[in-house]
């Protein structure tokens, strides 16, 4: 494994190992994992004891595909986001292309692949290319028309995959609406990052239904656990936290923003789940912040850059600015 820091966000375990506690509790801004998670109910029923049902399995997927406004049958819940992107390679064929900088996945999911600049995104049209839409790390939008055309315009073998794990907060730039039998388009959805709970480990591919159906052979008999079926219905069909959350979240994201104009940072791209600034010595900055117990997340590709989550709280967020304001 490189530097643990760029290699995922998430690693507060090992920034405790490296930095010790602290005077005060860490704080993870290393993900872009909403920290205000969907209220599980203490007394949703979970039966442990047998295999995950079926039925409800499909019922969740259901629920899912309403909220994603797709057809069901193009619609194929996953073990995590991360699973459904490792194994498409072998329903696709070994070669692809991705548009960079992107997640660290997407440049190693298929045996031979390589980087395309996200500045032309119209090249090349043959083959399969894989982008994230809002991009992660520098929360780039997509247009839909642009990427329709994208989709549209792949070549015989071609196939457009999209990456929409941080689409929840703004529906809008979705494309699961355009999904059909006859378009070359692959959309993966990641339901722990706006939902807060990535522990459950749930996702979903949304394409043709020739592929979705490979997809579920892939995955073979209960691929999802009773507790993410069980979950994931319930909180897909909580329209009103949802609403709310959206709000949420984007009043928070401006209010990182201030604070960061306010600490002499510029912040980049739209995603209201985590930001990205630059500066001259990003490592350095994340060194600083980490022995205040607080993580975040560098970049080997780019020495420059800082992502940053949503802080949990008003007294993380001061904690943060406090840090970010020392010499």
């Amino acid at each position: 494994m490189k530097n643990r820091w760029t290699w995922h966000g998430g690693g507060l375990a090992a920034a405790r190992a490296r930095f010790g506690e602290g005077r005060q509790p860490w704080i993870d801004l290393s993900t872009g994992i909403n920290p205000h998670a969907w209220p599980v109910p203490d007394d949703m029923e979970i039966d442990w004891r047998r295999l995950p049902c079926e039925a409800n399995l499909r019922e969740m997927e259901r629920t899912a595909a309403l909220y994603f406004g797709v057809d069901p049958r193009h619609l194929c819940a996953l073990p995590g986001t991360e699973t459904g992107l490792r194994i498409v390679s072998s329903l696709l064929g070994p070669e692809a292309q991705y548009l960079a900088p992107t997640y660290r996945t997407h440049e190693e999911m298929f045996p031979v692949s390589s980087a395309v600049s996200s500045a032309s995104p119209s090249n090349p049209e043959s083959g399969v290319l894989i982008l994230a839409n809002p991009n992660n790390p520098d929360g780039r939008h997509w247009t839909r028309d642009a990427l329709l055309a994208l989709a549209d315009n792949r070549a015989e073998e071609g196939w457009l995959i999209v990456d929409e794990a941080f689409a929840d907060s703004d529906p809008t730039h979705s494309l699961a609406p355009d999904i059909a039998d006859h378009r070359r388009l692959l959309i993966f959805r990641s339901f722990g990052k706006f939902f807060g709970l990535a522990g459950l480990r749930l996702g979903f591919l949304l394409g043709p239904e020739a592929i979705v159906d490979q997809m579920r052979r892939k995955l073979g008999a209960w691929p999802i656990s009773a507790a993410a079926i069980a979950i994931g219905a319930a909180a897909y069909a909580d329209h009103e936290w949802i609403a709310a959350t959206r709000n949420r979240l984007r009043r928070e994201r401006l209010r990182l923003d201030e604070i960061l104009i306010g600490c002499g940072y510029r912040p980049m791209g739209a995603c209201p789940l985590f930001t990205l600034i630059a500066t001259d010595d990003a490592m350095a900055l994340f060194e600083r912040l980490a022995q205040r117990a607080i993580l975040t997340r560098p970049f080997d590709h780019n020495p420059r850059w800082l992502r940053i989550g949503l802080p949990e709280s008003n007294e993380a967020l001061s904690r943060l600015q406090r840090a970010l304001l020392l010499d």
